[in-house]
């Protein structure tokens, strides 16, 4: 992603992983005692700023250059934003004027040094945009993002600067550029063309308005999920209808019915945006377990003022518009023509070759749930979709003998994190992490850590932002709000997100397994931030394609299972007890049940957003016939199986409408190659430090400054083949 799109897609759809440049900082000084090379350490109250000035338009006095939040403002985010485009267009306008003969150095090495101060507030603003909104800075998302749009379209399509880097291309193989500044050079062309540098003048005004129009809609979208996740929390008005949760769990409900204003002995369930809703798995009543997953399948369908319908709709048609425009068939082309799957037919087949797999596999376990539900109900009824966790609990306690409530004691929060995250990151790099309690945040739920090298060499700064709440986007992600690169130096400063639910004051935070691999994969991410070593601020962190960047934080959820760094973690919270063998040894047998139901889920979501994207722009369903497609598209492809819905539906399916539209077979994509991947690390040395430096040297440290696949064969060697992920996952394949 060239500096230009990264800054108008970060507004518009509030992406988390972004690569963007920065200044570089001082060098650090001299450590404190027994941190060796520590940057210096102010106190959080010792670097105040003048009240007139804003604190996003002048170097952070912070460590690393991390952004002062106790500092900003919702106010000062639209000027800052106003004075980067400004600062950004002046750049731009000297190197499209420049008399000189284009060169790699007076076009392409200064296009990557322009708009600093821009990305850095755009990294700040849309990360706290998605973990910390408000209708201020919802308000400046809608002012903003055509503007953004304007300002980014202004750079892509100008002439001259086109012309200086269609020169300098046409001479590439004469510019003598070492591999890595040649890729960037073809990088920049390439995108250029992509983003209409070649259509006439009458064609560049039709995309100027689709792409305004989708910043608007992008903004909208992500707004109205966010207000419809939170309008479609259910109330209950007694406690027994909550039989089955935790008595936490039930505290937690009715405190959230206090912070609405609701009475005394009302509860509220809030949802997250997938499908599924973690409550089902324990409610004891089936009608609260079916009000509860009506509430999650039928958000942003209900002709209400946060219906996402129509906006879909007409995303989808612009999305459409604009590839044909750009001489592609559909947006699906468009997008898959830079992914490492190379094509859309390559997706499509390995939705066909998986997708009937799972789907047998996904009713054999509804066999043996119908089964339970006629053993064990004096009553028994048809399985559906609000039943399938409740039962699927049962029998994983009968079958494997523990349930979640036996489990979630020894996956503690803290203990996850520091003996089990980190600790792995110590076997695995040398890196140690310290936290930084001096430091100010955004919100009183998260944590600064400290990042440093085995030698004690500052590597940049993790922020941990676990819990949920109302004004944070649903999902885990990772996002940067600094980075490192060779030409502009700089440290890394990252940010890992989940949404747990936050326990009653003074209790500790249990985890679920899911919730646990999910803190490892998600780590995964950061590392790959953290240890970006690129010459360009192009390729630094994360800055791949979207279906290879979930590859190394798909590999390190392995981590979490591992026997040495389990047993470090999975310890009692309450007597320190480590836990059982036998428990744990039930617990890692059971790794591959509800397979079927997992990969059926997620596949059928995969399947809605590839077909969504292959529609021609006359084709696309208005907003009242999008549930329509979608069931026909499930039928179609064969994932019609009610009792298991999509994990997302087309009205909350942020991904399709953000940063991965055609692109959400990307986690399955990237855990083909992590499959094999855990199969090379197993067969090389496991946990260990030769192992470690080996894939940090290979995949972490490159970001984008090499091809995906053939970084993925510098590390392993080979080339992965589908067998190895239908094994881990325990799929049955029908000869």
């Amino acid at each position: 992603m060239n500096r230009f799109s990264q800054v108008v897609v970060a507004i518009a759809a509030a992406m988390v992983i972004s690569a963007c440049s920065e200044p570089e900082p001082p060098t650090p000084p001299a450590a404190e005692p027994g941190v060796a090379d520590a940057p210096e350490r102010p106190a959080a109250d010792g670097a105040e700023l003048d009240e007139q000035i804003n604190p996003l338009l002048v170097e952070s006095p912070l460590p690393y250059g991390m952004p002062p939040f106790d500092q900003i403002r919702d106010e000062h985010f639209q000027p800052a934003i106003e004075q980067g485009m400004a600062e950004h267009r002046t750049e731009i306008d000297a190197i499209a004027g420049n008399s000189d003969e284009p060169t790699f150095e007076n076009t392409i090495i200064e296009l990557e040094r322009t708009g600093q101060t821009l990305s850095n507030v755009m990294r700040v603003f849309s990360n706290l945009s998605g973990a910390n909104t408000n209708e201020n800075l919802q308000a400046v998302q809608r002012e903003m993002a055509p503007q953004l749009s304007a300002h980014s379209d202004a750079i892509n399509l100008n002439e001259d600067l086109f012309a200086r880097i269609e020169t300098l291309y046409e001479q590439r193989d004469g510019l003598e550029l070492d591999a890595e500044s040649l890729r960037l050079l073809e990088d920049y062309h390439t995108r250029f063309v992509r983003a209409g540098a070649r259509l006439s003048d009458e064609d560049k005004e039709i995309l100027r308005e689709i792409n305004t129009e989708l910043a608007q809609l992008g903004t909208e979208f992500s707004q109205k999920v966010l207000a419809e996740v939170n309008a479609s929390a259910v109330v209950f008005d007694n406690r027994d209808a909550l039989a089955g949760l935790s008595d936490s769990r039930i505290q937690a409900a009715a405190s959230e019915a206090a912070d609405r204003g609701l009475e005394e002995g009302n509860y509220v369930i809030t949802l997250l945006n997938t499908s599924g809703q973690p409550p089902l798995s324990s409610l004891e009543n089936r009608e609260s377990r079916e009000r509860v997953h009506r509430a999650s399948l039928d958000r942003g369908s209900r002709g209400n003022e946060h219906d996402t319908t129509a906006t879909v709709s007409r995303i989808v048609e612009l999305r459409a518009r604009r590839a044909q425009l750009l001489g592609y068939d559909t947006h699906a082309d468009y997008i898959l023509e830079r992914q490492t799957a190379g094509d859309v037919q390559t997706v499509v087949d390995l939705h066909a070759q998986v997708g009937p797999i799972a789907v047998a596999n996904a009713r054999l376990e509804g066999e043996d749930l119908q089964a339970l539900i006629n053993e064990l109900e004096d009553e028994p009824f048809e399985l559906a979709s609000w039943d399938w966790a409740y039962y699927t609990e049962k029998l994983r306690e009968r079958r494997y003998d523990f349930d979640d409530a036996e489990v979630r004691p020894y996956f503690e929060l803290e203990s996850v994190l520091v003996n089990g995250v980190f600790y792995s990151a110590e076997k695995l790099f040398g890196v140690t992490f310290v936290e930084r309690e001096d430091l100010p945040v955004y919100h009183p739920d998260v944590r600064v850590w400290e990042a440093f090298e085995e030698d004690g060499t500052p590597i940049g700064l993790m922020l941990t932002d676990l819990y949920s709440r109302s004004n944070k986007r649903g999902g885990a992600w990772m996002n940067s709000y600094r980075i490192h690169s060779g030409l502009l130096g700089g440290y890394p400063v990252t940010g890992n997100h989940l949404n747990i639910t936050k326990p009653p004051e003074g209790e500790p935070t249990l985890m679920t397994w899911d919730e646990v691999t999910t803190l490892f994969h998600e780590f995964g991410h950061v590392i790959h931030g953290l240890f970006s070593d690129v010459q360009y601020p192009s390729f630094a962190a994360t800055a791949v394609p979207r279906d290879f960047v979930e590859y190394p934080s798909q590999v390190y959820e392995m981590w979490a299972s591992w026997p040495e760094v389990l047993q470090n973690y999975a310890r009692h919270y309450e007597t320190g007890e480590q836990i059982p063998e036998e428990l744990l040894e039930r617990v890692m047998e059971a790794a591959t049940f509800n397979e079927g139901f997992r990969t059926t889920e997620y596949l059928a979501a995969s399947v809605i957003d590839m077909e969504l994207h292959r529609l021609g722009p006359d084709d696309v369903p208005p907003a009242k016939e999008i549930m329509d497609f979608e069931a026909r598209v499930l039928a179609e492809s064969g994932m019609d199986f009610p009792p298991v819905p999509p994990r997302y539906r087309i009205p909350y399916f942020s991904h399709s409408m953000g940063g991965y539209s055609a692109g959400y077979y990307s986690y399955f994509w990237s855990e083909v190659l992590d499959a094999d991947s855990v199969l090379w690390i197993r067969e090389n040395g496991g946990l260990d430090r030769e192992t470690g430096q080996h894939f940090r040297d290979t995949i972490l440290s490159r970001g984008g400054s090499k091809d995906a696949m053939e970084l993925y064969q510098d590390f392993a060697g080979r080339v992965p083949g589908i067998e190895a992920l239908l094994e881990r996952r325990g799929l049955l394949i029908e000869d």
